[in-house]
């Protein structure tokens, strides 16, 4: 349920409500806006409150929420968020890159990856320390020495460094070392890991399920805000289908789907999406006049000899190529690189 308050209801009235949706075993959550006043109620079915709550001051009405999710959805917080990491702006007309390496699997090959990022103009760099493989006998990532790296990369080109947290257990290691973290597709409904991730309040990146819908999505996404954390960003990565020709399905409509759902900013993962590096390009450009927010593609200087994921990564030349192409492309649609 959203209660409405007079556009200058003082604070005490708004104090007051919210004692009051308390009182009654509901959780209360202030949302200050430009033209309006307004509390949001958590809980079951809190439109038992209406008539206890519609005639206290201050008051101008009381109405249900349509949607299952209500900290991600456009009724309680109708203005775009905007994602700040480590100075990077995400969100709205902002259109950020994250780019970089599938796996941390050297210094050597994370350095020229940064390089390769940092030349053509990225923005945040992308590593992977610990990586959920199908197999338990693939390359599973570096640990706490890739963590190490991808902090020394940061500090060496001044990129902001996303990265995946897979257990519980590793949310506070990982927050030591990233400056977003990055929950993958297949944790995306792992419960725990989302609110402890949510806890540190650091920028979160939440992957589509591989066979999730929309509302699942945003159903997730509502556990890390549940625990205070607005800072976070939605990452399409393709899903689940019977054709066999590429990796995925990329689901382009779920960007400007989900800008009129919820207020937070999506962006495109095209490596995963397609699992082509041919097809990375397109897809990419796709995004942009599709109004996502941003991308995240996958970057190595020697694909042929990647641990994980080669054939989806993009030589440094074919990511700087992409770039000049999107700061071509991103002017006239009034898009901000």
């Amino acid at each position: 349920m959203l209660i409405l308050m007079r556009a200058q209801a003082p604070a005490a009235e708004v104090d007051a409500v919210c004692r009051a949706v308390e009182e009654r075993g509901f959780r209360p959550v202030k949302l200050p806006g430009e033209d309006r006043v307004a509390i949001g109620v958590l809980g079951s079915n809190p439109i038992s409150l209406r008539d206890a709550i519609i005639s206290m001051p201050g008051v101008v009405d009381a109405v249900p929420v349509s949607k299952p999710f209500k900290l991600v959805g456009r009724e309680f917080h109708p203005d775009p968020t905007i994602v700040s990491v480590g100075g990077v702006e995400i969100g709205n007309n902002h259109f950020a890159v994250m780019a970089g390496p599938c796996s941390v699997e050297s210094e050597e090959q994370l350095m020229e990856s940064a390089q390769a990022v940092a030349d053509a103009g990225g923005h945040i760099l992308r590593g992977g320390a610990f990586k959920p493989r199908t197999s338990p006998y693939s390359f599973r990532g570096m640990g706490e020495d890739g963590l190490k790296l991808l902090a020394a990369a940061r500090q060496r080109f001044g990129l902001p460094v996303v990265t995946e947290v897979m257990n519980i257990e590793d949310v506070e290691l990982v927050s030591q070392y990233a400056d977003m973290l990055q929950i993958g597709a297949r944790n995306m409904q792992n419960y725990g890991l989302l609110e402890a991730a949510g806890r540190t309040l650091r920028p979160i990146l939440l992957k589509r399920g591989l066979s999730s819908t929309i509302e699942e999505w945003l159903l997730s996404a509502e556990y890390i805000l549940g625990q205070g954390n607005g800072q976070v960003v939605l990452c399409e990565r393709g899903i689940r289908t019977f054709e066999t020709y590429t990796r995925n399905t990329l689901d382009l409509s779920a960007a400007p789907l989900v800008r009129e759902l919820s207020h937070l900013p999506v962006i495109i993962d095209p490596s995963h999406g397609t699992g082509k590096w041919s097809l990375v390009a397109p897809m990419a450009v796709a995004a942009l006049a599709a109004e996502a927010s941003g991308l995240m593609v996958e970057v190595h200087p020697h694909p042929d000899h990647a641990l994980s994921d080669g054939a989806q990564s993009l030589t440094p030349r074919h990511f700087a190529e992409l770039m000049e192409r999107l700061r071509l492309i991103a002017e006239p649609l009034g898009r901000r690189l």
